[in-house]
């Protein structure tokens, strides 16, 4: 308990994202043409930069973002939603909501998030 305590601000209270959910960088690379990339973050964040070609879709203007995702998408394309960082859930909760929402089932989240995109593209 007090290790809960300590420990809260780095504790993901969400259950673990299954490996079948996930995607590495070089794997999502491999997809090529064939992948949308969206970035989860907050729109200063994706302002200051992000994955090029990537589309913004964050929680606080999810309504407004999301015809601007779905014109950019078509069957067959797999689309990988990154946050900050691992330990980040707003990638796992637009992920969640695409599949659930906008029955799109080809959704995966970025292992590592942005953080892992920078260690690969520096």
């Amino acid at each position: 308990m007090g290790q809960a305590i300590y420990f809260r601000g780095k504790i993901s209270w969400q259950s673990p994202i299954p490996p079948s959910e996930m995607v590495s960088v070089d794997r999502a690379r491999e997809w090529g043409e064939n992948v949308i990339w969206v970035d989860a973050r907050p729109d200063e964040d994706f302002a200051r930069d992000h994955v090029p070609g990537a589309v913004s879709l964050n929680e606080d203007r999810w309504n407004e973002l999301l015809p601007q995702f779905l014109a950019a998408w078509s069957p067959g394309k797999r689309v990988v939603v990154y946050c900050s960082a691992e330990s980040c859930d707003l990638a796992r909760e637009a992920a969640e909501r695409l599949r659930k929402e906008a029955q799109i089932p080809e959704v995966f989240v970025l292992q590592g998030g942005w953080e892992a995109w920078l260690k690969k593209n520096r």
